[in-house]
């Protein structure tokens, strides 16, 4: 007698589909040619990516490296079927970390782990991550797709972004002579970027609106305007780097905001002395604080509220640093300065409030 039940299993009846990872795979190959960039022109599909520091330009490089999430912001793509944009948070999130060091972001790797792999939505996910990659002048040179049932539910999907990057040695910031007086000018964020989502999707909650719904604080539906990706901020930072040679620092204005960024990158007898009245914090955030009615010190820990990086700079070049920045096409205002910091304080003051 034959075993009873069913005999001949096989990959797809546990829930994996290799015929859709390789279309997959097929489909995001125009994608990944157009991140080619000096040092890197292979294909995907071996067993590793390769990169050619020399061929980059590169002499005596120090390699940076950084690693990071788009975070619940990914519920919104999920639930609002919105999936083009989340790949340029993911980038934006790893190399914006990598530019604040002084380095240029050379290459890029993705993992995005599902449920149940859909070929036409994982595609468009990976469209995102070239896109950023493009914005940012790095490679994409592998990635891993996982498909995992029992892991996530329905159309849950989870994605990590790896960024490798380099500088000249001598060359990394932050520099050591940032001193009292030194000018912080603060770079315009595009929205939300991509941090506290749990808490946006809460007061969302709250507000009773549905995700199609027209936003109430912009042109377009609650989640398109939600969704309004992180902006990358390399090519511009980097341009006022080599021509101006006069950034002492830089910090990326993400989960923690002022408060738990800026010192990460100041040495210890110094604080950020920000000026509150000069954030012209975009509408998203007082319909965010109103809604829910959180107070300014949780929007600062919370979110940029309109501030997605700043630079610490002396204040005799401020201006022909702010020059460079703006005709790259960034926003740009003196932000605050730097000023002594008295034992046991923290190294975020506030001056002026934030208009909410």
């Amino acid at each position: 007698m034959s075993q009873s039940g069913k005999n001949g299993l096989t990959y797809s009846d546990a829930g994996v589909d290799i015929d859709a990872g390789n279309l997959m795979v097929e489909k995001i190959k125009p994608h990944v040619r157009s991140t080619r960039r000096p040092g890197a022109d292979g294909e995907i599909g071996g067993f590793g990516g390769l990169f050619d520091l020399k061929a980059a330009g590169f002499t005596d490089p120090v390699l940076v490296a950084a690693n990071d999430g788009v975070g619940t912001k990914l519920k919104i793509a999920i639930d609002a079927n919105k999936h083009d944009t989340v790949g340029i948070d993911l980038v934006a999130m790893c190399v914006n970390d990598l530019v604040v060091q002084g380095a240029e972001p050379l290459f890029f790797l993705d993992y995005f782990a599902t449920g149940k792999l859909d070929p036409d939505q994982g595609a468009a996910i990976v469209a995102g991550i070239a896109d950023g990659c493009r914005q940012s002048g790095c490679a994409l040179i592998g990635g891993e797709t996982a498909e995992m049932p029992g892991m996530y539910s329905g159309g849950d999907y989870d994605l990590a972004g790896f960024a490798v990057g380099a500088a000249e040695r001598g060359q990394l910031l932050p520099v050591g002579d940032i001193g009292e007086g030194d000018v912080i000018l603060g770079l315009a964020s595009s929205g939300v970027h991509s941090n506290g989502y749990s808490l946006v999707r809460k007061i969302v909650a709250l507000s009773g609106l549905a995700w199609d719904a027209p936003a109430p604080f912009g042109e377009g539906t609650l989640a398109d305007l939600l969704m309004t990706p992180t902006r990358i901020y390399v090519k511009p930072l980097l341009k006022a780097i080599r021509e101006t040679g006069s950034i002492k620092a830089l910090a990326h204005i993400t989960g923690g905001g002022f408060p738990e960024n800026i010192p990460r990158v100041l040495p210890k007898h110094l604080a950020a002395e920000i000026d509150l009245d000069a954030i012209k914090a975009p509408k998203v955030f007082s319909w965010l604080a109103q809604t829910g009615g959180v107070a300014a010190n949780e929007m600062l820990r919370t979110f940029n509220c309109g501030v997605g990086m700043i630079a610490v700079v002396p204040v005799e070049k401020a201006q022909e640093v702010a020059a460079v920045l703006e005709a790259e096409g960034e926003t740009v205002f003196t932000l605050g300065r730097m000023v002594a910091r008295t034992e046991g304080a923290h190294g975020t003051i506030y001056k002026g409030s934030l208009a909410l």
